[in-house]
């Protein structure tokens, strides 16, 4: 097996993969699993501080976002796409796919977003039905300051919708202060469970944007009013995936008995920086490091694929490439969840100090000694 140093999906710890074999119920008849499904609910909003409405969707992260998407805009609605990452860009997609208007806050891919310059813009036009912001943008790592940013679109009266898939559970978060109305995370990022399930948050200003609708939601799968009521009717939209869920409830415990997590992944993603750049190595961004993924410049001389398949072929260890426009420009170390972990870092940087040494590009010093001096510094 790989030393799989992705960002996302991440490693599976052993008793959340055995808990997709335990023995399950009908999901949709068994009156104990929608007690057991709120109470998973209710676990992860106790996470990131809310009491909000919280929902696990079948379905991989994107699910959350256009669900969100779908579920808000009409025909004609303004949304605001704040946008400094590849991520970020692509709500607007999802935007016009529900005949919204996207209109693009823009700002620089390697920077985090300046509140002050968002301010200066809201000032000129705030006549949006709600915003959309990345908190972690996976491309580049770059990680976004979602409190300032949702509180600021609070002022304003514009509903705000954050997508947190590679932030949360390694980054800290608090919906409740922030006045989030819509988060949307992941299964497989820094909670390290499998592949396929969404945590969606959703706000009581929100669920009433939904229900006030002059039209229907043309969606059913990504209808998220279709969830309100489960609880009190005793009944899913859909057949739910019970065992992905039994398993999302492991990796939840896991992560409620590490009491350490945001300061583990903050100790790790700091060293791994520091012993790529004394290596001589350049990260892409400026500033806005999230704690979860790292991007790193692909030196000149060199591809993208002779660096992720020589690690991979030769060490076992699989890193990321990039896409859009970042495509052959960056590689990814992935340092979240059960990935944030020294013994996997040290395994991971000490496979890359000897593939840049086989690709005839060696390095200022070892990665791994330079992470170690770093970690314990």
């Amino acid at each position: 097996m790989y030393n799989i140093m992705t960002p996302g999906p991440t490693r599976v710890r052993e008793n959340v993969r055995l808990a997709r074999s335990v023995e399950t119920t009908n999901p949709d008849l068994d009156m104990a699993f929608f007690d057991y499904y709120k109470e998973t609910c209710d676990l992860l909003g106790e996470l990131v501080h809310t009491k909000n409405n919280v929902y696990i969707l079948c379905g991989e992260g994107i699910l959350g976002l256009e669900a969100a998407c779908a579920s808000l805009t009409e025909v004609g609605d303004r949304v605001l796409v704040i946008d400094n990452g590849i991520f970020g860009k692509g709500f607007a997609d999802f935007v016009k796919i529900y005949g919204g208007t996207a209109v693009s806050f823009v700002s620089d891919y390697q920077k985090q977003i300046d509140s002050q310059a968002l301010k200066a813009f809201l000032e000129k036009d705030s006549d949006f039905k709600y915003a959309t912001v990345v908190h972690c943008d996976t491309p580049s790592g770059v990680l976004n300051d979602i409190k300032a940013i949702c509180n600021l679109l609070a002022e304003y009266g514009i509903l705000s919708v954050v997508d947190s898939v590679a932030g949360m559970f390694g980054e800290y978060v608090n919906v409740d202060d922030s006045k989030i109305d819509i988060l949307c995370g992941g299964s497989q990022k820094a909670l390290s469970a499998a592949v396929g399930l969404t945590m969606l948050y959703v706000s009581d200003k929100a669920i009433a944007s939904m229900e006030n609708r002059k039209t229907p939601i043309a969606s059913f799968y990504a209808n998220i009013l279709t969830f309100k009521n489960y609880y009190r009717d005793k009944f899913f939209p859909y057949t739910q995936p019970i065992s992905e869920i039994v398993s999302l409830r492991a990796a939840i415990e896991n992560v409620i008995a590490d009491q350490d997590i945001l300061e583990r992944h903050r100790r790790i993603a700091a060293a791994t920086r520091s012993a790529l750049q004394k290596a001589g190595l350049e990260l892409y961004l400026k500033a806005g490091f999230s704690n979860t993924v790292t991007a790193i410049k692909i030196p000149e001389g060199l591809t993208d694929e002779q660096i992720l398949s020589t690690i991979r072929e030769k060490y076992n260890v699989m890193l990321g490439g990039c896409f859009d426009i970042l495509a052959g420009q960056v590689f990814r170390i992935g340092h979240m969840g059960e990935n944030a972990r020294v013994e996997y870092m040290l395994e991971a940087l000490d496979a890359l100090t000897r593939t840049f040494a086989d690709l005839g590009r060696p390095l200022r010093c070892s990665l791994g000694d330079a992470f170690i001096e770093a970690i314990e510094n």
